[in-house]
């Protein structure tokens, strides 16, 4: 994800503070509501927001649902500018905490501690269903918050989007799929930084210090003591994945502050926000830059994809033969 950078879109008024207030009186929780309230909703002027958020290892310093806390703050400020569109209603879901190729597959490690994820084949399951469930219902607006920067994960989400379109003729959108959204994610550094953190790949620099913006209780502070693991390359990140005691973190965790993590967090909320409004707005989302097309011009991803695939594959062909075997199908 390093290196990209994208101009915001100026939404601070909706976006600028932490704690958010009280939701909008349109901004409802499908948990919350009964059969003949989701069926009042205007289809036409609704749009669902489904958040996600990957269970992934992120080393010593961070916890296994990083990419969750800040996709459920981001839902929330995006269902908070869809809500305040005259006559707009935003519906949102509660996380679904799956996801599909952690940060510990870099190094070949498809077991490691604190990630539980499923395989791509499952995780496009889910969401091809949920298409279904919602197309059917008259749902024609989906937005997808499930930021990770593994590319066979957006790939199943964009997937997922992409047959909602052609079954439905409706918008299901994987908001960190775009690559203006993922890229926001780096936030500036001085040259002595952007050294010491190398590649921005995961639990750096960046990502610790957005958690120290937005979840400062759950980030442990030996992080201030951390060891830099950090590479300019993609190759040479996946040699410190390998090598033994690799901690689950690239770059420099130590240089992390919350007043990082806030500018970085306004950069991803207005790209996010800005993409999925002027998407309402009738911007075609097949016509914006993805971040897996980007990701599938890099031979190191390209190859550790297909590691991921291969070692989901011997799951998968474990999982059916037991089913076999147990007459079970």
């Amino acid at each position: 994800m390093g290196g990209f950078k994208f101009d915001r879109l100026g939404l601070a008024a909706i976006l600028a503070v932490t704690a958010l207030p009280a939701a909008p009186a349109h901004v409802r929780r499908v948990a919350e509501l009964t059969v003949p309230e989701i069926a009042r909703l205007d289809r036409a002027r609704t749009a669902v927001i489904l958040p996600g958020g990957i269970l992934e290892e992120h080393g010593p310093y961070l916890p296994a649902y990083a990419d969750g806390y800040l996709n459920e703050r981001l839902a929330d400020s995006l269902a908070a500018a869809i809500a305040s569109r005259p006559g707009w209603t935003a519906l949102v879901f509660p996380p679904i905490p799956l996801g599909n190729s952690g940060a510990n597959d870099i190094g070949g490690r498809f077991s490691f501690p604190g990630t539980y994820t499923v395989r791509f084949e499952t995780l496009r399951a889910v969401f091809l269903d949920l298409a279904d469930e919602l197309g059917e219902q008259g749902f024609r607006w989906v937005f997808l918050v499930h930021l990770h920067g593994g590319p066979n994960h957006s790939r199943a989400l964009d997937q997922a989007g992409d047959y909602f379109r052609h079954a439905f003729g409706g918008r299901m959108v994987h908001l960190a799929g775009l690559l203006s959204v993922i890229g926001a994610m780096e936030g500036p550094k001085s040259a002595e930084a952007r050294a010491a953190d190398g590649l921005v790949i995961h639990s750096g620099m960046d990502e610790t210090s957005l958690l120290l913006h937005l979840r400062p209780d759950l980030v442990s502070r030996e992080h201030l003591a951390a060891t830099d693991e950090a590479d300019s390359s993609m190759a040479g990140l996946i040699r410190l994945a390998r090598a033994p005691g690799w901690p689950g973190y690239f770059g420099a965790p130590r240089l992390a502050t919350a007043a990082h993590g806030q500018a970085i967090w306004r950069a991803i909320a207005d790209s996010a926000v800005g993409a999925a409004l002027r998407i309402l707005d009738g911007a075609d989302p097949s016509r914006l830059a993805r971040y897996a097309t980007a990701m599938a011009a890099s031979p190191p991803d390209v190859r550790l994809d297909a590691a991921s695939r291969r070692a989901e594959a011997a799951r998968a062909r474990r999982q059916q033969a037991w089913l076999a075997s147990t007459g079970r199908r």
